[in-house]
């Protein structure tokens, strides 16, 4: 700075002094991001619902297709024509929830139940609502799993979650609970479903929301799942962020491309990702995407990706792996349109409910709670039963999702100040925007 310019913010700054004006004297204020919150409320009744409508239809086809044949089960994939046909035995040899392959709604008068893909966040949204600290402890995740998971009656806990809870009943504390010493199914699916809300917690700042949920998603997850569960994260931060996007499919395509720069190019998400990317970019459809993706990572286990020979139970039918690259399938080629993306992601295949909720989540925020309605023509159930799944909860686990907004809206609150450094002022957040080179770094 020239001599002449250090002599004018002096004298400027020595000015407001005297004049008691509230400025800050080391030089141009940052730019910053302005978000109405209540408009924010609204949007993430919208992720509640949209959520909860991926999920539960997305339960339909859980695991009625994971590529390689267990028990001469598996063999073939769903298509497009599948939908709104018979639904077809699972890995156990059950049907799920309906007869035929369609949207599954709590229509208006009716409650949504919880499951996995709701029910773990539900619990990290109370935790951080009532938590002193925005900066979670293991000992704190501990306790809030002990309190409101069950035991030993059924538990809605897979794989690592539950391996993880099993280590909490032991006394380990997290990131302990993920370490692959203690917990073989550190890499699969569990934290990619549970953690992706921290994005939402900071919005425009996916550094931030990273921080804020690096315990949690360690809680269960280490390496590639790790990776992948961030990944997600990334995304629902970047879908908060005010952008000049005409169209959702432009803002979906973006949000893909930045969250991808978070994977390191020798890990296999990121082979997956190019590799779904490639399929869409030369514009072949989702099905020959997802049948290649199957061939190359889980049939011929390239890439380093080893999950169908070292889980011997579904050939790695619950792995972070296949089901992220399943659910890259989806976000590219739903383009945005959230009917279409949860059609995709429930004829995908493997853990079908789970990345098909993350991406109905994250397309329902962006749509809002009446964009999702508007979506499929109808009023649905804004009411939400957290004791389907869980326990220990005030009115007997009943909730709905203005309340739960509302507790989200609290966070952001104090994650703006906290740690954005920005403000409330009104009914909006004012956020400093972020060097872009940081926006998903670690």
């Amino acid at each position: 700075m020239s001599i002449k310019n250090k002599l004018f913010w002096f004298w400027l700054c020595l000015g407001g002094l005297f004049l008691s004006f509230s400025f800050s004297c080391t030089g141009p204020s940052p730019k910053t991001l302005k978000i109405n919150r209540e408009n924010y409320a609204e949007q993430l009744q919208g992720f509640w619902l949209g959520q909860c409508i991926a999920n539960w239809t997305g339960l339909i086809t859980e695991m009625d297709k994971i590529g390689i044949p267990v028990d001469g089960k598996g063999k073939g994939f769903y298509t497009r024509e599948d939908w709104g046909k018979p639904d077809q035995p699972n890995l156990w040899g059950s049907n799920n929830y309906s007869e035929t392959i369609d949207f599954l709604f709590a229509e208006k008068d009716s409650i949504w139940g919880a499951d996995d893909d709701t029910d773990i966040e539900y619990i990290y949204q109370e935790l951080l609502f009532q938590s002193p600290s925005l900066d979670l402890t293991g000992e704190q995740i501990r306790e809030a799993w002990l309190a409101h998971i069950y035991k030993e009656e059924e538990n809605y806990l897979w794989v690592s979650n539950q391996r993880a809870f099993d280590l909490m009943q032991e006394g380990i504390i997290p990131p302990h609970t993920s370490d692959p010493e203690v917990n073989p199914f550190y890499e699969m699916i569990d934290a990619q479903l549970t953690t992706e809300i921290f994005g939402f917690y900071a919005p425009s700042q996916p550094k931030v929301a990273l921080d804020l949920s690096h315990l949690v998603v360690r809680t269960t997850a280490q390496q590639n799942a790790a990776l992948i569960a961030e990944f997600n994260i990334i995304a629902y931060s970047l879908a908060a962020q005010p952008t000049a996007h005409n169209t959702v499919k432009e803002k979906t395509q973006w949000i893909a491309h930045e969250a991808r720069k978070h994977l390191p190019d020798s890990t296999y998400p990121a082979k997956m990702f190019d590799f779904v990317q490639k399929y869409y970019q030369l514009g072949l459809p989702w099905e020959t995407s997802r049948d290649a993706l199957h061939e190359k990572f889980q049939i011929r286990q390239e890439e380093g990706y080893k999950w169908a020979t070292l889980d011997e139970s579904c050939h790695g039918c619950f792995a972070a792996g296949i089901n992220f690259g399943a659910s890259i399938v989806s976000l590219l080629y739903g383009e945005g349109d959230l009917k279409e993306t949860i059609k995709i992601g429930v004829l995908a295949g493997w853990d079908s409910d789970n990345p098909t909720a993350t991406w109905g989540g994250m397309l329902g925020f962006m749509l809002g709670k009446k964009g999702v309605e508007a979506a499929f023509g109808k009023e649905l159930s804004s009411t939400f039963n957290i004791h389907r799944t869980r326990k220990g909860f005030s009115n007997n686990g009943i909730d709905n999702f203005e309340n739960m907004a509302q507790k989200g809206v609290a966070i952001v609150d104090r994650v703006v100040v906290e740690k954005m450094k920005g403000w409330v002022e009104g009914p909006h957040w004012i956020i400093p925007i972020a060097n872009e080179n940081e926006l998903t770094s670690q």
